[in-house]
């Protein structure tokens, strides 16, 4: 196979449409005539709110991708469904010295200019992560000054939890107050561990 060839390595692309609806053929063309080769590219048709890990195409592209290479790709977006998760990937790309471009941005990382954008880029997704911790902490913080429930919703209410424990205390088993109540049987375990207030 004749591959394009960066300074160390071969050029890979990457696309991905958020529909199985949509088309690659875009991002495919723009791939094509930036250099690489219609077999290097890898692509995902999935939802945008699918994790990396659900992406079989990136899952492989990075598997594939070795030090010197080149990934392209049309925009940094098609990389995740967030900043975080985009900047996540462009520095595990970085430290296994792979360089990222990305057409639409004009990021090269392999040059100073581009590797400064993608650190500013990866500078504001860390304060991203930041902020959005500390609006959760401060959400948090003001449900339990009044007093409301943190975390998960509960899967019964205190009603249904009584009835729990007294279905227990009459002989009935964990599985059929589960059944009854149309929770698992953990949910249950759960419940009759708890001492009631």
């Amino acid at each position: 196979m004749n591959a394009t060839v960066t300074d160390k390595g071969i050029q890979l692309g990457y696309a991905r449409v958020s529909t199985g609806h949509q088309s690659l053929d875009q991002q495919l063309d723009a791939l094509t005539a930036a250099g690489v080769e219609r077999d290097r590219v890898y692509s995902d048709r999935l939802s945008g709110a699918s994790t990396r890990e659900q992406r079989p195409g990136l899952a492989a592209l990075l598997d594939y991708a070795r030090s010197g290479d080149a990934i392209v790709v049309v925009g940094i977006d098609r990389l995740g469904r967030n900043s975080a998760e985009v900047m996540t990937t462009i520095r595990d790309l970085g430290e296994r010295d792979i360089v990222l471009r990305s057409l639409r941005e004009g990021i090269d990382t392999s040059n100073a200019a581009g590797r400064m954008v993608a650190g500013v880029l990866a500078s504001l997704a860390e304060l991203e992560l930041e902020l959005g911790r500390e609006r959760r902490s401060a959400a948090r913080e003001a449900r339990r000054a009044r007093g409301q429930h943190i975390g998960r919703p509960r899967a019964l209410d205190d009603s249904q939890t009584a009835l729990a424990r007294r279905m227990n205390c009459s002989g009935e088993s964990v599985q059929t107050i589960a059944a009854t109540l149309g929770v698992s049987r953990a949910t249950v375990y759960r419940i009759l561990a708890d001492k009631p207030e």
